[in-house]
């Protein structure tokens, strides 16, 4: 069975204990810290692999990161520990935070600039796109690019809105390069 399959069972699991015990917001944040952690620690994904490692060493480092944390996400980590699956906590943890996203109507998106964007420049984003993929808001992640020129690039999922200035030279070039194109 594909690690996905599996990461999104531990999620849904994990989201209707939330759901039953009222604690999806606080499980959330957990999960978001979680997949930080994983992602500026790459030892720590190398270590939970380890082979030379047992379980009950593994349980032990990861309670002593995860002190603080409710027992609802302790304890799903030390199931996926248990069954040898520690390389999907970060697909899980993805998985459950999109099935958060969906429940609120927000969308993780990456919007690319040349310069930083200010707040109420990211809210005029949001409230402008995100009606056009069917969400609430979008919750943007500023990324700086000088590659394209001015304007902006939006990554909504797999869409993309392409409003920079290398985006809009490149449809002229394609254009005027285009069989179709009269002179």
């Amino acid at each position: 069975m594909s690690g996905t399959i599996i990461a999104k069972r531990y999620a849904n699991a994990l989201f209707q204990i939330g759901e039953e015990q009222s604690k999806l917001d606080k499980i959330e944040s957990e999960l978001r810290a979680l997949r930080q952690i994983f992602k500026d620690n790459k030892q720590l994904d190398s270590f939970l692999k380890h082979p030379r490692l047992s379980v009950d060493e593994k349980k032990q480092m990861l309670k002593g990161t995860l002190k603080g944390f409710s027992k609802e996400t302790i304890n799903t980590m030390m199931l996926l520990i248990d069954r040898h699956r520690e390389e999907i906590i970060s697909d899980m943890a993805d998985h459950f935070i999109l099935k958060m996203n969906d429940m609120k109507g927000i969308a993780d998106a990456t919007v690319y600039s040349v310069s930083p964007l200010s707040d109420i420049e990211k809210k005029r984003i949001s409230d402008t796109f995100a009606p056009k993929v069917g969400k609430q808001s979008l919750n943007l992640t500023n990324v700086i690019d000088p590659s394209i020129l001015g304007g902006i690039r939006l990554r909504v999922g797999n869409r993309i809105f392409d409003g920079s200035v290398s985006g809009k030279l490149s449809r002229i070039e394609r254009e005027l390069v285009s069989p179709n194109f009269r002179r």
